[in-house]
């Protein structure tokens, strides 16, 4: 994939582009993950999708902002699109606060979107993530950050992993994150049930963040709406990545 940059915001704003000539998918990646999570999708579903990815505000190789504000978010999403130049409807793919920005997105701009994939987030956001502060600061190496982060958490965070002249860190700053995820909470069934595009929903067996009661009424409250269960966590692109490269082809056939 290539990277590209634009500004907004007085940011840089880094992305990544699978390029070739199928249809446009854009995928929004969960807090404290970047564009690159998803680069193996992007090689699976080409050359029919032409996947781009988006390191969010704070995230990845984008700057670091003031505010993480709902409507920051949305500001830079609706930026990127303008900077793709898009000529027809895309799609959008979600995981976590991605998928909140994605929701919200195709609510407030229904004539770019052609369909919503939210992979593992529903629409009433509760969960505290203060544990992230733990992983502040500068480590003398990696196998120290590794250790600082945990082993369960390691394989989602490497992207993250930089090496300064001080010593290992992550990208994104984790008091970040905590603010960004204080913004999130909330609850988004108007924006949900505001669209009417076609829409799968991805949740991971064993996530927990999200709950099946939760994702059932979600789903079963919005016409068009598909719901699958996959096996694996949060991440469930990243944890059982050959179904949920088959369970979104057979999505986007219908698309």
């Amino acid at each position: 994939m290539q990277r590209h940059v634009f500004q907004h915001d007085g940011l840089t704003i880094s992305w990544l582009d699978a390029g070739g000539d199928g249809r446009l998918l854009i995928a929004l990646h969960a807090h404290w993950m970047e564009a690159l999570t998803f680069a193996p999708l992007a090689e699976s579903l080409a050359p029919d999708w032409r996947l781009v990815a988006l390191d969010q505000r704070g995230h990845g190789h984008s700057s670091h902002a003031a505010s993480y504000a709902r409507e920051d978010y949305l500001g830079d999403l609706e930026a990127f699109v303008a900077e793709l130049d898009a000529t027809g409807p895309l799609v959008l793919l979600g995981n976590s606060l991605g998928g909140i920005n994605a929701l919200q997105f195709a609510a407030g701009h229904p004539q770019y979107v052609s369909a919503l994939i939210l992979e593992d987030i529903g629409v009433e956001v509760s969960t505290d993530i203060g544990f992230v502060r733990a992983w502040s600061g500068t480590f003398p190496t990696r196998e120290a950050l590794a250790e600082r982060v945990s082993a369960r958490m390691l394989p989602y965070l490497e992207d993250s992993f930089r090496l300064t002249l001080e010593g290992w860190r992550l990208a994104f700053d984790p008091e970040d994150m905590v603010q960004s995820q204080e913004a999130l909470k909330g609850k988004y069934w108007d924006e949900w049930l505001a669209t009417q595009c076609p829409a799968l929903v991805i949740r991971g067996r064993d996530s927990r963040v999200t709950t099946q009661e939760e994702i059932e009424e979600m789903v079963g409250r919005r016409p068009n709406t598909t719901l699958l269960i996959l096996d694996g966590g949060h991440i469930v692109h990243q944890d059982s990545p050959v179904l949920f490269v088959e369970a979104l082809r057979q999505f986007l056939r219908t698309v």
